[in-house]
């Protein structure tokens, strides 16, 4: 346990300095890609890496929080107004899962997959609560694991990356609610969001700590109630505990066990970019809204991610 607990404080150190690194480059994204790509290639060398599944739900936990900042009253009223696009959305995230896991099973016709495998590594959901499925339902764990982690890590790092290249951002000034922290307001912020990602997970809804902290604080924000703002640090190393938690994943048996499945995940998520793209900005026509928004929001990315 001591030792595991090293491996888990050093891969994380290690993480932050990239984190820090991609920061002064200037990079998208900079604590989530610089540590993503940092342990991912750290762990697929073979470097012994960890991650905290607990530090991942502390992770999640701040990012809901985080995001729930955000909805300030104004704010919930436009999300009311776009219902039947977010609602088009999800629709297009099924139709998209679907097409990409037909192509999956297509690519591994000459090796057939056991039951579920290419279902759950195609869902467009997140990584561990697919692989959790998985398990439940008798899947190879493994390449549903494999799948999601490369399919997040693509996505994350190709549309930053594009938008900085072409000079692409939204035209959202929307920001969060409250700026100044507030020590007992946001002890108090703290607790509430935490208590609703805890009830989350006893409910076992998917995703717990993420849409459980970020429904409260919604909830808190659209009322008016403005507790705290999160202090910078904390929603950093958030992202960093997040990354960290995908790129330890990479493993050289993972790497070496499945290079076609691998080479089928990556055309695949590039595909699906790729048509995201085209639905992004029809769905930006219809709306009304800047097409750099709804590719996000309708990208094959993981939700704290995107």
């Amino acid at each position: 346990m001591p030792h595991r607990a090293a491996r888990v404080a050093a891969t994380l150190a290690g993480a932050a300095a990239a984190g820090a690194l991609a920061q002064a480059l200037h990079s998208p994204l900079p604590w989530m890609i610089g540590p993503l790509l940092a342990t991912a290639l750290a762990s697929s060398l073979g470097v012994p890496t960890a991650a905290s599944h607990v530090l991942r739900n502390v992770g999640q936990w701040i990012i809901g929080t985080s995001l729930g900042l955000y909805f300030t009253p104004e704010v919930v009223a436009v999300v009311a107004r776009l219902a039947p696009a977010i609602a088009l959305g999800v629709v297009w995230a099924l139709l998209l899962g679907h097409g990409f896991y037909r192509f999956l099973e297509w690519t591994e016709r000459a090796r057939p997959l056991k039951p579920g495998t290419a279902y759950f590594a195609a869902a467009i959901g997140g990584a561990s609560e697919m692989a959790l499925l998985a398990e439940r339902n008798g899947a190879q764990v493994d390449r549903v694991a494999a799948a999601h982690s490369l399919r997040v890590l693509l996505v994350v790092v190709l549309i930053p990356f594009s938008y900085q290249a072409l000079g692409v951002h939204g035209a959202d000034l929307s920001v969060a609610a409250i700026h100044t922290v507030h020590p007992v307001g946001l002890a108090g912020l703290l607790a509430a969001t935490a208590a609703g990602g805890a009830v989350m997970q006893v409910l076992k809804v998917p995703n717990p700590w993420v849409l459980g902290a970020l429904a409260v604080c919604m909830v808190l924000t659209g009322s008016g109630v403005e507790w705290s703002a999160l202090p910078r640090p904390l929603s950093q190393a958030a992202q960093v505990a997040i990354a960290v938690t995908l790129g330890v994943r990479f493993t050289p048996e993972s790497l070496r066990a499945a290079p076609r499945w691998l080479g089928a995940v990556a055309l695949g998520t590039l595909a699906m970019v790729a048509v995201s793209a085209g639905f992004a900005a029809a769905l930006a026509w219809a709306t009304g809204l800047h097409p750099a928004t709804v590719l996000l929001a309708t990208s094959p990315g993981g939700m704290a991610e995107m």
